[in-house]
């Protein structure tokens, strides 16, 4: 074997273990998120449960945006940079976190000062406590989410697991439970959701600081080449940051100011299952990220492609059953929220669909990013929040939860659509071929057959679903049992990730 495919393999295995451990911490993220969900809805009922999403939402879509895309750019620009006291990679550091804590603090600040303004548009209290406090709580998701970033793209992805994908998601629920069994409001179930937030960006500092050589002398002040170079990513992603943060919460917030909070809540809930699928995803985003930038920075586009393609087959394969199983038993799942909740039934399959596009496009929202089109993906994005907008402003109104959903649905399509298409010229290499599509009628074939079996015999509640999930899990055991199973899904899911790249690397000129 030559040296490129010996090390062409050497990259495919990386991405495995790095994708292995991201799932992992995707499945606890997403476990955690649902208890999160369950008892901010079963102990705030449906109106306290959309006074809780509208100010999460708040902050998750202005801590973002006050990162000025500075936490990618720290993904994207650190992998390609020297670390340690004689590298020139400690010096991004600064110029990341500094101007985001900056301007964070004056939105903390100017949003103190017309919260009463803010709560009377959201939440109509009249008491404006809860809203000041996610308005202090902007600094902290801002300077937490670029320590983090930093953190992923300097130590091993187990350590970002840990802290962001387990440690913070494992804390909320607890400290929210609690907050509320000891006689606390809304605003002190939303303090437990934010104190894991700061517990994380102290460990990031203390995390990041060693292998950037922080503490042994290394460089901290920026050059001019380093503002032009950093800033010339991080700006256009800032904006697209917020888009993709607040994909969610936009339409929380609009829901609450044009239909009410109860179907704010409502739709809330309903997204916290659609998105639940995506940590698949976003496991696997995390993991290859830092890779991708430094094959992508180095010319290596058909390992980068590949990595793509392996990665998207495995998100397919365990994605799409679960979409396919939400958009058939909506009701099922939602019954675990109580019966305020029902009405998300629709909102639920509608976005349901949706996201088996999401998904079935696979990374391509990473591979833009990491080859440094930050550009290309606020193109993307804007185009799919400006779509999305207008639908909630006409459909929401009329129709609740339900506009929203149709809304963001239309939204998620085109954005996903117009970064394939960009990723496609970005790599000059296919992006699905015939092991995909193999892999995407698999799981239809057996989810529709297990989901029409648990709909004929029980309907679409929860025996429903039960009998579904059943026939699914003996499938999988008789199909695991099968050599020739095995043998044919084997190919597929590494198909074109075998071969060496077909051009020789370019090395890229840092300044």
């Amino acid at each position: 074997m030559t040296a490129v495919g010996i090390a062409h393999g050497a990259e495919v295995r990386r991405s495995a273990r790095s994708g292995a451990l991201g799932l992992l911490g995707a499945a606890v993220n997403g476990a955690c998120g649902f208890v999160l969900t369950a008892v901010i809805v079963r102990v705030l009922g449906a109106s306290g449960a959309g006074a809780m999403f509208s100010v999460i939402g708040l902050v998750s879509i202005l801590g973002p945006l006050c990162c000025l895309g500075a936490d990618t750019a720290l993904m994207w620009a650190l992998p390609r940079r020297a670390a340690g006291p004689g590298g020139d990679a400690a010096r991004l550091l600064p110029l990341a976190v500094v101007p985001t804590a900056a301007l964070a603090t004056v939105v903390a600040a100017a949003g103190w000062q017309f919260a009463p303004t803010v709560d009377a548009a959201l939440l109509g209290s009249g008491d404006a406590t809860l809203v000041r406090l996610a308005f202090a709580g902007v600094p902290v998701f801002a300077v937490a989410t670029v320590l983090l970033a930093a953190v992923r793209a300097t130590r091993p992805v187990a350590t970002y697991v840990g802290v962001q994908l387990v440690a913070v998601p494992a804390a909320r629920p607890l400290l929210i439970g609690a907050a509320v069994a000891a006689g606390g409001s809304v605003t002190a179930a939303f303090a437990g959701w934010l104190l894991p937030l700061a517990a994380a960006a102290v460990a990031a500092v203390l995390l990041v600081a060693g292998p950037l050589g922080v503490t042994r002398g290394a460089r901290l002040r920026p050059t001019a080449a380093d503002r032009r170079w950093f800033w010339g990513f991080a700006l256009p992603r800032a904006v697209s940051t917020v888009i993709d943060a607040g994909g969610m919460w936009f339409g929380v917030l609009l829901t609450a100011a044009l239909a009410g909070p109860a179907e704010a809540g409502v739709f809330g809930a309903v997204c916290r299952y659609a998105l639940a699928g995506l940590l698949v995803m976003q496991g696997l985003r995390v993991a290859i990220a830092p890779q991708l930038s430094r094959l992508l920075g180095a010319g290596r586009r058909a390992e980068a492609a590949a990595i793509h393609r392996r990665i998207t087959g495995v998100v397919v394969l365990l994605s799409w059953p679960a979409y396919l199983l939400l958009a058939v038993f909506a009701p099922a799942f939602l019954a675990l929220f109580g019966a305020p909740f029902a009405a998300g039934a629709a909102p639920l399959a509608v976005l349901a669909v949706a996201m088996l596009v999401n998904v079935g496009v696979g990374t391509v929202q990473t591979v833009l990013l990491m080859s440094g089109n930050s550009r290309g993906h606020l193109v993307a994005a804007a185009t799919g929040l400006v779509l999305y907008l207008l639908f909630c402003v006409v459909l929401v109104p009329r129709h609740g939860a339900l506009g929203a959903a149709v809304a963001w649905s239309i939204g998620i399509v085109v954005e996903n659509v117009i970064a394939a298409v960009l990723v496609r010229r970005v790599l000059g290499e296919p992006l699905a071929g015939r092991a995909l599509a193999a892999i995407a009628l698999a799981a239809v074939a057996g989810t529709g057959a297990a989901a029409a079996a648990g709909v004929a015999i029980a309907g679409r509640g929860p025996g429903g679903l039960a009998l579904a999930l059943g026939v699914l899990a003996a499938g999988g055991l008789c199909l695991l049992g099968s050599t020739r199973a095995r043998a044919a899904l084997r190919p597929a899911l590494a198909a074109s990730t075998l071969h060496p790249p077909d051009r020789p690397p370019t090395p890229e000129v840092v300044p």
